[in-house]
């Protein structure tokens, strides 16, 4: 019997496998959903600080507000932005304006309940948790971690990097077979959210929850105080919508029909190789 050919530009290829799939539109959902109700969350104290304490009268790095002038800001520091009608003072679908720092169209519930909104988090920040461990388990049980994420000693070469950053500031997206392998940058960026992004928002979450600090005390000195903890959480969780941004971005520029397909059915059809 003839070896199996090498696939070539054009061909449908399995891509995904179905765990991977499954975790993938789990975690959008799970996201989503979290994401909405922490935003929920914040609204009840729309400030940030650092250490292990923080009421109104203390200094906050970050605050999103309404003064007195009924305008609507963001303040990061010393520096404020005016926000009005976006961030801190808007208009419901009703048209009567309210004071909160995000809008309802993205909280959930969209109506003010904070305890609510701590039951939606609460609940899929497990699913969230558990999905992530068994998705790492899988990873290093059938070497998907060490084959196709690690970057190899070439990879990291500065001089590789920059060929990477090059290539996808022009748009030059990989073709054939080439287009199955994860490229250093994309291989940076599925890292830092799988090793650090996810774990650092479950740890911080953790952090902030007191019947967790009687169990792991040590978590308040990890990560400097609740009130640390709850910066670095929201950091983190920003982080995470920076990189799907960057990600569906490129989902769009490198064509969404196949990609998304790719995604549903664990088929891909390899872009073909320019003449």
């Amino acid at each position: 019997m003839a070896p199996p050919s090498t696939p070539k530009g054009g061909d449908l290829v399995d891509r995904h496998r179905l765990s991977t799939r499954l975790w993938h539109w789990t975690n959008v959902v799970t996201f989503v959903i979290m994401l909405m109700s922490g935003l929920m969350i914040f609204n009840a104290h729309p400030r940030l600080y650092w250490g292990a304490y923080g009421a109104n009268p203390d200094y906050a790095w970050l605050q999103i507000g309404a003064t007195q002038a009924n305008t609507g800001f963001v303040r990061v520091g010393n520096l404020t932005v005016d926000t009005t009608g976006v961030l801190g003072r808007w208009a419901d679908s009703g048209g009567q304006v309210r004071n909160r720092a995000f809008p309802s169209w993205a909280t959930l519930p969209q109506t003010y309940n904070l305890a609510l909104a701590r039951r939606w988090h609460l609940t899929f920040a497990w699913v969230f948790a558990v999905g992530l461990a068994a998705y790492l388990i899988r990873s290093l049980a059938n070497r998907h971690l060490q084959r196709d994420l690690l970057p190899t000693s070439d990879e990291v070469r500065p001089s590789h990097i920059w060929a990477d950053i090059k290539h996808h500031a022009k748009l030059q997206f990989p073709t054939g077979v080439a287009a199955l392998r994860y490229n250093v940058l994309q291989k940076f960026a599925y890292l830092s959210v799988l090793i650090a992004l996810i774990p650092g928002m479950i740890l911080t979450g953790f952090t902030m929850s007191p019947g967790l600090n009687a169990a792991m005390p040590w978590l308040l000195d990890l990560f400097g105080g609740r009130q640390s903890a709850r910066s670095l959480h929201f950091i983190f969780a920003f982080g995470l919508v920076g990189f799907i941004v960057i990600h569906l971005a490129m989902v769009v520029l490198a064509g969404p029909l196949n990609e998304v397909r790719s995604m549903i059915t664990g088929r891909y059809r390899l872009p073909k190789e320019k003449v």
